[in-house]
């Protein structure tokens, strides 16, 4: 059984960074991709990073580039997420999700998330004063 638990999130003052952790189970092999995605409350769940299994494929989206790094460790079958300079407008339930995908460099491709059958509960992120 597959299963994903996110920790890492809190409360932190604007300009702050978090680090996001991922940790996987129940996988047989490591091929497979993994993605952190959020959502704010009355807000479409959004993607905003992707990492394919040998990390050939790093995917973030526009909100995150330059200010959020996604990386894995699959020896621990763990993926993060490590997110410096944070703004209010990051605030929101991250989740990691998975699935046998190669992370392309298409915004479309993630939308919804529909494509990614494994997730995790979420962590929670604030970012305020």
């Amino acid at each position: 059984q597959v299963q994903l638990v996110e920790s890492g999130g809190g409360l932190v003052q604007p300009g702050g960074s978090l680090r996001l952790s991922c940790a996987a189970s129940g996988f047989t092999e490591h091929y497979y991709g993994v993605a952190w995605f959020r959502q704010a409350p009355g807000k479409e769940r959004e993607v905003v990073a992707c990492i394919s299994s040998n990390e050939a494929n790093i995917y973030y989206a526009d909100s995150a580039k330059g200010r959020f790094t996604v990386s894995r460790d699959n020896a621990k079958n763990m993926a993060y997420l490590q997110m410096n300079s944070l703004k209010p407008e990051d605030t929101a339930v991250y989740y990691c999700a998975a699935d046998r995908v190669v992370c392309p460099n298409t915004e479309n491709y993630y939308y919804g998330g529909a494509l990614f059958e494994y997730w995790g509960q979420g962590t929670q992120v604030t970012v305020s004063s």
